[in-house]
């Protein structure tokens, strides 16, 4: 990947992984990441996961063509970026390592080593010159973890952006930007909106042209665009108006009922997507539920609690504080429905608009379900 003359992009496409931090489905594998910025010094930007440092190293010794790395930034410490922090400095022992000072406590903790003697701790603001380019240091906390920071090299209007702007992907494979990285905010970064629109507060005024993040393509083109984008999903604003149906049915009824209420829908111009909760992944709904302005929840009841699936649903939208939505219910009850008033005890809290009108099943719909828009 060709990003300018001096800077090299040394990252690894992850075609074996099946679930990025085994727990989020990666289908189409995952992109690790590195860059060398080439100048009077050589910086490098981040590591590598375990199982690629090898073949990383070849790629680095091939953009260092016979130099010698005078520094390594560290940018998150999460393994998949850091875990070739050793294999580096032991590999340059002259190099210095960069970084936020909350890092080196974690260096220790996975090294065993801190680099006392060979650090350099920066805060928001400090600036690092290799040259003719300059490394000014943003911190990101909590986007997504405390130590995280960003570097931004004015001289290129570039921005190292971390996991920020990251997607699921390798980098040879072609996939909707849009779909991938949302899937990616609200599953891993979605509970640190606030954060998030803080880090993007600092950087909004900065002349930016491309965007370096450690997952994902680099960004050249509509910059203005992902940055709105990315605002967007920082303050649990809606992208679209439509509604997000998500449902769990044992024997159909419940799924006929919603099936239908959504071609209702549909004939009436709305936008609609709908999720069988036990046969879907909860990640690409979640991604759906913060898309649209409206979510629809229905489930039977089962041992007087909404189905078990609705129930690690909702859970899942409780930890990434979901909000600004419009809700409905709908429940299914031969004897005795419950599952409506569990599920408002579990939303308990979100900063929704939750319809006072729940609609109720009996066994099999009787009547359409319908919904005040």
């Amino acid at each position: 990947m060709y990003i300018n003359d001096d800077v090299k992009y040394i990252g690894v496409n992850d075609k074996q992984i099946d679930l990025f931090e085994s727990l989020y489905p990666a289908p189409n594998g995952m992109a690790y990441n590195s860059y060398v910025v080439l100048d009077e010094k050589i910086a490098v930007m981040d590591t590598m996961d375990r199982f690629f440092i090898d073949e990383w190293y070849e790629k680095l010794e091939m953009a260092l063509n016979g130099r010698k790395p005078d520094y390594l930034i560290v940018h998150h410490m999460e393994p998949d970026h850091s875990a070739g922090i050793k294999y580096f400095a032991d590999k340059y022992p002259d190099a210095v390592i960069v970084s936020n000072k909350q890092s080196f406590p974690m260096m220790k903790g996975f090294f065993g080593d801190d680099f006392a003697d060979r650090r350099i701790e920066v805060a928001d603001g400090s600036e690092l010159s290799l040259g003719k380019y300059t490394l000014k240091f943003v911190t990101a906390p909590m986007v997504h973890w405390p130590e995280v920071i960003m570097t931004y090299v004015p001289e290129m209007k570039l921005v190292f952006s971390a996991d920020a702007f990251g997607k699921f992907g390798t980098l040879d494979v072609e996939d909707n930007w849009v779909d991938e990285a949302r899937r990616y905010f609200f599953s891993i970064v979605g509970k640190f909106g606030v954060q998030t629109a803080k880090l993007l507060g600092k950087i909004e005024g900065l002349p930016i042209e491309t965007i370096c993040s450690l997952h994902g393509p680099v960004l050249k083109e509509n910059i203005s665009y992902y940055v709105s984008l990315y605002k967007t999903w920082a303050n649990y604003d809606y992208e679209e108006d439509g509604i997000c149906i998500c449902y769990c049915s044992v024997y159909g009824h419940t799924k006929a009922a919603v099936e239908k209420l959504a071609d209702n829908l549909k004939k009436e111009g709305r936008k609609v997507s709908i999720y069988d909760l036990a046969r879907s992944d909860v990640f690409t709904v979640l991604a759906d539920a913060f898309k649209y302005s409206h979510l629809l929840l229905a489930s039977p009841t089962y041992y007087g609690e909404p189905f078990p699936f609705m129930g690690s649903f909702i859970q899942r939208l409780k930890e990434r504080t979901y909000k600004k939505r419009k809700v409905y219910l709908v429940e299914n009850g031969s004897w005795m429905p419950n599952a409506a008033n569990r599920m408002k005890v579990a939303l308990d809290g979100l900063d929704i608009e939750l319809c006072e009108k729940v609609s109720t099943i009996r066994g099999a719909a009787t009547e359409d379900i319908t919904i005040e828009w």
